[in-house]
Order: C-alpha cells, then structure tokens, then sequence
C-alpha cells in the first residue's frame, strides 16, 4: 500500500514554513527552523520527504517495531518523548486529525503529556514572537481569540491556509536529504509504555454504520396532519 501525507498535516506544515518566512522578512534575529516528525513504518520517509519539499527543513522519522498497534495515548506518548530531545523548541504543529483513526486526540494528548498549552482548530495566527503568540481559532458559530504562552501545541485544518506546491528546488532537496530515523533507543522510552502493548484501546473493527430510513404517511386535514406530527415530534423529545 503506498504511503501518503495525512491531508490536514500539509496545512501544519504549510503554517510552520509561513511563520519562519515572516520572521525572515520582518529582519528578525531568531533562528526559527521547520523539522517534520513522523511516527510509522520504514516506508514512511516518503511522507518526511514530501514534507520536506513543502518547505520543512528537515524531517525525523520515528519508527520501531515496538511502536506498531499504537493507539492514540501511545502514539502521543512516543511523538513526546522524540520531542523532548529538542531542548529549545517553542511549537508544535499537528493537523487536527488523521483520515483512518479521525480521533483528533494526539494533538491535545501531546500537549498534556508535554505540560504546555493547547488550541484546536487554529484558523489564524495573529502575532508570534518565541515567548508567546495570539491565536485565532474557528468554532461552530464564532471565532474566539487567545493569547498564549509559548512553547505550546496547536492542530491546524483548512481554514489557516493554502499548502503550497512543491518547487522544483524543494523536490531537489528531498531528494538529497539524509532522513534520520529514530527508534525506542534513540527518544529512551520505555518499550513496555510504546505500540500495542502500551495502548489503552485496540480497534478491533471498523466499519460504515447500517443507515435504515423509514417513510411514515400522515393522513388527514392540513390541521390534523399537523397537530399529528406535532405530537410525535413532541414523543421523541425533537420539540
């Protein structure tokens, strides 16, 4: 099966290569470098390479066979221990979530697990510096807008951005890239607490719910029909 980027990751990565190029143009002096980490299989550098031709500077695997039947708690627990060998970093950012599982759990997990704080569906990054940044955030009915302290963990989706295409100098790059892999030894975590065997949860079937709709006729005058349903409405706490 060929491996591909999850979707609502390319806008992470999107937003993550906008804030460095912000920083550049604006003359500041931090040093802000983009590194794509991923958690999977061997065959996964495919997707560390993509991220890299999207802009990331460079990219981490993090893959074990020991990490294998991860649940979400046991994913997020290993992405933080790969985290942790990063002494300065200030963001994290994830999609908000993943196209098989559609937990949308690693990304606040993470944040707990690295005691720092956390926004979910970030739609605009209003102003950051490495100390804090304010945040815009979409929810059904309104934006709500936060000031943060940094570091800290966001999920992003559609509506932060456009991911842009690959240039031609990014795929060149990519190409060229050593992408160092990281194992159990490498981020010291404890295999017992990794893969299945850490895991809370196992999915042991997924499936598309049975959709059966049924046509109920409601016969009489317009005033009967209505005051009808009116009734059964009423009977299944819909009014």
């Amino acid at each position: 099966m060929e491996t591909v980027i999850n979707p609502f990751d390319t806008y992470a990565i999107e937003e993550g290569v906008r804030i460095k190029e912000r920083e550049q143009e604006s003359g500041s002096t931090d040093d802000v470098e983009v590194i794509a980490l991923s958690m999977g299989p061997p065959q996964a550098e495919s997707i560390i390479r993509e991220a890299i031709s999207l802009g990331a500077d460079k990219g981490i695997l993090i893959s074990d066979r020991a990490f294998a039947g991860a649940d979400t708690w046991a994913t997020a627990l290993t992405l933080k221990s790969a985290v942790d060998r990063f002494k300065h970093w200030r963001l994290v950012i994830v999609g908000k979530q993943t196209l098989d599982g559609d937990t949308a759990q690693v990304g606040p997990e993470l944040a707990h697990m690295l005691n720092v704080p956390f926004i979910g569906y970030a739609s605009e990054i209003v102003k950051i510096n490495k100390n804090k940044m304010v945040i815009k955030r979409l929810m059904e009915d309104r934006y709500e807008t936060f000031e943060i302290k940094l570091p800290a963990v966001i999920s992003v989706g559609k509506d932060i951005n456009i991911p842009r295409v690959p240039s031609l100098r990014g795929k060149l790059k990519a190409k060229k890239e050593e992408i160092s892999v990281w194992g159990a030894k490498e981020i010291e975590i404890d295999e017992s607490k990794t893969g299945l065997e850490g895991s809370f949860t196992q999915v042991i079937k997924i499936f598309t719910p049975k959709q059966v709709h049924e046509v109920k006729m409601i016969k009489g005058s317009p005033e009967e029909q209505a005051e009808n349903l009116y009734g059964q409405l009423k009977e299944l706490n819909v009014l």
